[in-house]
Order: structure tokens, then C-alpha cells, then sequence
């Protein structure tokens, strides 16, 4: 009876908790606290906690991944084998990287055949790991042999096929997650007030050096170029693509940037007033905006056509963003496809969403995120957003002293960033503050489209500079 006893508890998640996971779940419940009690972006909160429960629970048949080939990760030499023919590979139940077994070890060697050596002068060994159970069913290389990056080495076979969630996260790794939500953000979005006044175009372009300045400030205090790039990102205030660029430049900082980038969205409300009213004065938010004109059917069709040829042309990496965010504007102002603007606006995106946000938050395992590397990520997403923010204002008063017979209000240049349309109704709520019969939201709505397209260009520029890995 005892031994039985001992047997179920064994086979319950009770003896794998760690103090990570009580942490990272005290993370969870302040994500919802914000999201269900704050309102502050709930749609994208909500799901985001609840992958991070998940993540950090001991589950069977969520995340774990299929048996199959492995491969070698660097050009080198194998120096060990760990298993042996028809020898089977058992992972614990909690899913921890430090604690996959290992399958293999590789000796990184240069084109020569000379071995790598770190920063310390020791000769780099890659462990290769086991990302799901099963038997080995064939060994291609012994120890002693050299390996190309990506050649077959050895193949696991199980019967039993990966986690739910290993196949609705392709969605993220195959890019199709973020362009379908800017599918539907294209749908949902209203380009009459950047079309009625163009050079609003140049305040979501001034948010981007929020992006520009984070990347530097990533790389001076250690991430390399991939990561400083996706860290910066953060500062267009655009979840999807920061997803999309953390995904082909730095994957393995994809939960702390999207949940960075995600959560600094939500506190848009809190982070920009004080740097609103910091930056400009009482006259320049009681500022009156003359009334823009009304834009035609035909202006907002080219304008979608014009914009994707041109950004494709600029920056070809861009493409799926853009292309899928125009589409989406396309099927919206076309007036002759209404079933598929309104399910763009509401099945698609609303489906992509959930999906979207669980796969981020179950990346959120305690071993990835409770790392000081991830506090200066976010430390960083908040310099990011400031910076945006601060760009656009000043570019506002700068462009003052060009449109003085039409001045603009500085509070619409912080809705330069990306967060649609959560930053230009800030910019309303703080000139209403200083003019209760000031009415900006209209007009805010012109740097925050702007936003949109430019921070998917900066990404297209990064991912074009750098290259993805």
C-alpha cells in the first residue's frame, strides 16, 4: 500500500516544483492582475499568463517536441557518442535545458580543422541535447569524425507524436503569426489622417530613434548586434514585429522581448503622460488642430498600393508585414470584400491572438526568464519606449517652427510608436487635460499609423544589415 502510495505521488507534478516555478507563477498572476483588473491590454495579457502557467507547471503533451533526426549544430569533430544503438532517451518530466540529457558532444573547429577556442583560451565543446524522448535507431557519425553544421549525426524514434503546443508555435517560428495579425491591424486601421496630412509621417518616423538609441545602449552594455537589434525593437512599441525580428535574429530571447515589448504596450497609459508633460509646455498642449480634410475612397486604395510597392522596394525583408498590413487596409477601403474585411478584424486576428499569445508565454520557463539577462532586457524595453516617446514629441516642436501657420500639437508626436490605437488615445486624454474641448484623437491617428509602417521598415533594415541567423 505505502509502495503504491509513493508510486502515484512519484507520477504527480507535486515533487517537481522548483522555486523558479513559484516565482515565474507570481509573474503570471501581476500579468493578469494588470490585465484583468487594469485593463491594460487584456486581448494580448491574458493568453500571454496563461502559456506562462502552463510553461511553468509540470505538464505531459504540451510542449515537448516529436523524435526525430538530430543534427550537428557547428562545423567540428564528435569527441563523444552518449548513447548507443537501440538505447532509449528519456527526458525529465519538467522540461529544463540544463537538465535534457545529453546526446552527443562536438569539438568546434574552424575551416582548417583547427579547434575554436573561447575568450578564455579553452577549446569550445557544444553539447548537443535531447529535445524529446526516444530510441536510438541509427548512429551516422562515431567519435573522431568531422561534421558540417547541420549534417545528420544520429535519429530517435517514438511512436508518440510532440506537444500541442510544439505545433501551434510554428506559427510563431514559421512567421505566420505576426503578418496575420498585421493582416488584421490593417483592417481595423483608418489611413485617412496620414493620407489628409502627410507630414505626420515624419513623427512616427522620429519615434524610431527610440530603436536606433536602444540598440546602441544593448551593444555598449554587452548583447551582441542580433540581440541589440531585436532588444531595440521593443521601442517601436509593436508587439507582432518584435516577435518577427526576435525570431530570425535572436530566438532565444523571444520570451523576454515579446513579454517586454507586450507589457510596455499595455503601460503606455502610465509610462507616456509624465514624459508628455515633461517635454511641453501648457500652451503647446492647449494647441488647436485645424480639421482634417476628408479623404477619398481612391486617395486610400493608391496610398495602400503606392506604400507597399515602395516598401518592398526599400526594404525587401519587410515584405510580410507590409504586404499583409496594406492587404488587410486594401480589403477594408475596397467597399466590395466586407466578409473578408470583417473576418480579418474579428475571426482571424481574434484567433491569431490566442495563439499568438500562448505560444509566447510558454516560453516563459523559469530557466530562461529568471536571468539577469532578461531584468536588462526589460530595463532596456523601458528606455526604448521613453526614448520613442520623447522623439516624437520634440519632432512635433520641431516642426512647429516650419507649420507655424499650422501648427501641431506636440502631445500627438508620442504617438509616433506603434501602440494602434492605445498612444494616440493618450495623446487625447492629456491635451483634454490641459483643453477639455480639445479634440486630438483624429489627428493622433496619423503619427500612429505611421509608427506601424516604420517600425516594420526598421526591421526590414536590421534583418537586411544583419542578416538572420
Amino acid at each position: 500500500m505505502i509502495s503504491e502510495l509513493s508510486h502515484f505521488l512519484q507520477n504527480t507534478g507535486l515533487f517537481h516544483f522548483d522555486w523558479r516555478m513559484c516565482v515565474m507563477i507570481f509573474v503570471v498572476f501581476i500579468l493578469l492582475y494588470l490585465a484583468v483588473y487594469k485593463n491594460f491590454e487584456p486581448l494580448l495579457l491574458v493568453p500571454i499568463a496563461f502559456g506562462a502557467l502552463l510553461a511553468n507547471l509540470p505538464t505531459e503533451g504540451i510542449i515537448n517536441k516529436p523524435a526525430g533526426s538530430v543534427y550537428s549544430p557547428v562545423n567540428g569533430r564528435i569527441v563523444e557518442v552518449e548513447y548507443e544503438l537501440n538505447q532509449w532517451v528519456s527526458l525529465p518530466k519538467v522540461y529544463r535545458k540544463e537538465q535534457m540529457p545529453v546526446l552527443f558532444q562536438i569539438q568546434e573547429i574552424d575551416n582548417d580543422g583547427n579547434p575554436i577556442l573561447d575568450k578564455n583560451g579553452k577549446i569550445v565543446i557544444h553539447k548537443v541535447k535531447a529535445e524529446a524522448a526516444g530510441r536510438v535507431t541509427q548512429i551516422y557519425r562515431k567519435v573522431g569524425d568531422k561534421v558540417l553544421a547541420g549534417e545528420l549525426v544520429l535519429d530517435l524514434y517514438n511512436d508518440h507524436p510532440g506537444g500541442l503546443f510544439h505545433y501551434i508555435s510554428k506559427g510563431i517560428y514559421l512567421e505566420i503569426f505576426p503578418p496575420l495579425i498585421f493582416l488584421g491591424v490593417g483592417a481595423l486601421t483608418d489611413f485617412g489622417p496620414l493620407i489628409a496630412r502627410p507630414s505626420t509621417l515624419l513623427l512616427g518616423a522620429a519615434a524610431q530613434f527610440g530603436v536606433f538609441a536602444t540598440f546602441l545602449g544593448a551593444a555598449f552594455i554587452g548583447f551582441n548586434a542580433f540581440e541589440s537589434a531585436a532588444i531595440g525593437i521593443i521601442g517601436g512599441a509593436d508587439g507582432p514585429t518584435s516577435i518577427f525580428l526576435a525570431n530570425k535574429l535572436a530566438p532565444h530571447l523571444l520570451a523576454p522581448i515579446a513579454v517586454s515589448a507586450y507589457s510596455y504596450m499595455s503601460l503606455v497609459p502610465i509610462i507616456q503622460p509624465p514624459i508628455m508633460r515633461l517635454l511641453t509646455t501648457e500652451a503647446e498642449r492647449k494647441i488647436r488642430m485645424k480639421s482634417l480634410r476628408k479623404v477619398s475612397k481612391t486617395e486610400k486604395l493608391v496610398f495602400a498600393l503606392v506604400v507597399t510597392i515602395a516598401c518592398v522596394l526599400l526594404v525587401p525583408a519587410a515584405s510580410a508585414l507590409i504586404a499583409m498590413l496594406m492587404l488587410g487596409n486594401f480589403i477594408r477601403e475596397c467597399g466590395v470584400t466586407e466578409r473578408l474585411s470583417k473576418a480579418a478584424q474579428n475571426e482571424i486576428i481574434n484567433i491569431v491572438t490566442i495563439f499568438l499569445g500562448t505560444s509566447v508565454g510558454i516560453t516563459m520557463t523559469g530557466d530562461r526568464f529568471l536571468r539577469f539577462e532578461t531584468l536588462k532586457i526589460l530595463g532596456l524595453g523601458i528606455v526604448a519606449f521613453g526614448f520613442a516617446t520623447a522623439s516624437g514629441l520634440i519632432m512635433a516642436k520641431l516642426m512647429n517652427l516650419v507649420f507655424r501657420k499650422n501648427p501641431i500639437n506636440p502631445l500627438i508626436g508620442s504617438a509616433g510608436v506603434s501602440a494602434v490605437p492605445m498612444a494616440a488615445r493618450v495623446s487625447q486624454v492629456e491635451g483634454q487635460k490641459a483643453d477639455p474641448n480639445n479634440f486630438l484623437l483624429m489627428h493622433a491617428m496619423g503619427p500612429n499609423v505611421a509608427g506601424v509602417i516604420g517600425t516594420a521598415l526598421v526591421a526590414g533594415y536590421f534583418i537586411s544589415a544583419l542578416g538572420s541567423h
